[in-house]
């Protein structure tokens, strides 16, 4: 059975689903599918991730999706090289999603849809105007949160969008999703990750079981799973998690807290626009 080499990728879908039905020989696409993710976000997750048991976990978890895949790591590397390549191509797309919802995967959830990419990049194009831009114009950083992110369509118009309004969304905004879904919130982090957004994905029930706490340092709950992609631990944001720590010891004058609010906005809440977190 041939097997492409490093040097022949060239991040299409076609070569991700020929790669991908060669696991597929002896289980259902939706197995593979679920540990191919899951391997992906462990392979991301464990060269930053700093909670010794959440490493460890996630190496053992790692191993065990390996194995279901066959025992080698050859072809799993390729398709992760191949999703790297596709959203380096065309970072203005949500590549896993849209083949996720091409493999029929979404009836595993009973009438599972996910929104297509043009429609989240119409809507941010919408919703991030000149409130939103000023508001990361004048603040140290803002935060784009989508309670049902699934794989992180309106994640990545979001960032796209900034991009194209001439906001640097790597060092501006923060972006945290959370999803019930375990297997589509991974693939939300994976694409935020090669994507170089800072901040999270949560795995839980949004409505009974929502992130709480400040934006930028969420308190981890019972019956959560957080995923915290590579920028989110680079030098920028982790000085912005400091800072805040400092000044949760020594509290400003209240007229300054008033201006050190953490500003967040939601897309899906009919572009309601709130601040949270500090108060």
């Amino acid at each position: 059975m041939a097997v492409q080499t490093n040097d022949e990728i060239k991040g299409t879908e076609k070569e991700f689903l020929d790669l991908f039905s060669h696991l597929c020989y002896s289980r259902t696409a939706w197995q593979v599918w679920s540990d191919l993710m899951s391997a992906m976000a462990c392979t991301i997750a464990n060269v930053f991730e700093t909670n010794p048991k959440r490493k460890a976990d996630r190496e053992k978890e790692y191993e065990r999706c390996i194995k279901e895949l066959g025992g080698d790591v050859e072809i799993p590397a390729k398709l992760f090289a191949i999703v790297t390549m596709a959203l380096e191509n065309n970072p203005d797309q949500d590549f896993l999603g849209k083949l996720y919802m091409q493999l029929n995967l979404g009836s595993h959830w009973h009438g599972q849809f996910l929104t297509p990419y043009d429609v989240c990049k119409m809507m941010s194009l919408i919703t991030i105007g000149d409130t939103v831009r000023s508001k990361a114009e004048d603040r140290d950083y803002i935060a784009v949160s989508d309670p049902a992110c699934g794989a992180g369509a309106t994640l990545i118009s979001a960032a796209n969008t900034f991009k194209e309004r001439g906001i640097n969304y790597q060092e501006k905004v923060l972006f945290v999703g959370q999803d019930i879904d375990r297997v589509v919130g991974q693939m939300c982090y994976i694409q935020l990750s090669l994507l170089g957004c800072a901040g999270y994905i949560c795995i839980a029930d949004t409505i009974v079981n929502p992130v709480v706490g400040s934006v930028l340092q969420p308190d981890e709950q019972k019956g959560q799973e957080f995923w915290y992609t590579p920028l989110y631990y680079s030098n920028r944001w982790q000085m912005r998690i400091f800072i805040q720590n400092m000044k949760r010891l020594m509290p400003l004058p209240e007229a300054e807290q008033q201006k050190e609010d953490e500003y967040v906005f939601f897309f899906d809440f009919d572009k309601k626009e709130e601040t949270y977190g500090n108060k």
